[in-house]
């Protein structure tokens, strides 16, 4: 029987690129959003992936979310914590919203949805548990305090959740995007891609959604049980940990 991934953040960008190749390497997905309902309404007329709306942040919205999912689809046996946002400023005038935003919805929403899925999978004996994270939270960025800050506790939990879980089938790993060709990267003047971003970049490009949501895949494999507690950086050879 095909395996359930649930991908949150999964109908834009990285993540429906993630929804897209869990779907054709086998799994039943779903994938979660939290506002744009044109964009998850043409990705579920595209692809025939169930979509379903609530807001990561939220503890008890995740733990209504997570029970429809299981309701419709089964037992949720892969999570992918893609799920982010961007409120970017400079520490020195960012605000209390600023901060509480990002950290709750790119660090909080890690154990809002793995807090309702690691009791079944600890039970089950199987389970696979993979985070995106971002360069950004390896080397910090300018006007990013915020986004760093949870994108590197991205990185702290799964390291100990790998370890409370090692033994019990569950394997914990997360992901560090470099510059990725999604909307967001897309929304950058193309002069300022072209003269600041790329030329940073070893491999002279952008990486693209699907090659991210390649490694999801492996990741998420029966056979890569091996691997946990791993941070994957795919960034062009822009930074190295």
């Amino acid at each position: 029987m095909a395996r359930v991934a649930l991908v949150t953040g999964g109908t834009r960008g990285i993540g429906a690129a993630i929804s897209k190749a869990l779907k054709a390497a086998g799994y039943k997905v779903a994938a979660s959003y939290a506002g744009n309902d044109a964009a998850a309404e043409k990705f579920k007329a595209e692809t025939g992936i169930a979509v379903y709306k609530w807001d990561v942040a939220s503890f008890d919205a995740c733990a209504e979310g997570v029970k429809k999912v299981e309701a419709d689809l089964g037992p949720i046996e892969v999570l992918v914590n893609n799920a982010g946002i961007t409120r970017d400023t400079a520490f020195h005038k960012m605000t209390l919203e600023q901060w509480t935003a990002v950290i709750n919805t790119n660090l909080g929403s890690l154990f809002n949805m793995t807090r309702q899925v690691i009791e079944g999978m600890r039970a089950r004996k199987f389970g696979r548990i993979i985070s995106i994270s971002s360069i950004n939270g390896q080397k910090g960025q300018f006007g990013q305090v915020n986004y760093s800050a949870a994108k590197a506790g991205d990185i702290g939990f799964t390291k100990a959740l790998a370890l409370e879980n090692a033994k019990g089938g569950i394997t914990v790993n997360v992901i560090a995007p470099g510059y990725i060709n999604t909307e967001m990267v897309q929304a950058v003047p193309r002069d300022v891609l072209e003269k600041n971003v790329i030329p940073q970049i070893p491999v002279n490009r952008l990486g693209e959604p699907e090659e991210i949501a390649r490694a999801v895949v492996f990741l998420a494999a029966d056979d890569a049980g091996f691997i946990t507690g791993s941070t994957l950086t795919i960034n062009g050879g822009q930074y190295h940990t």
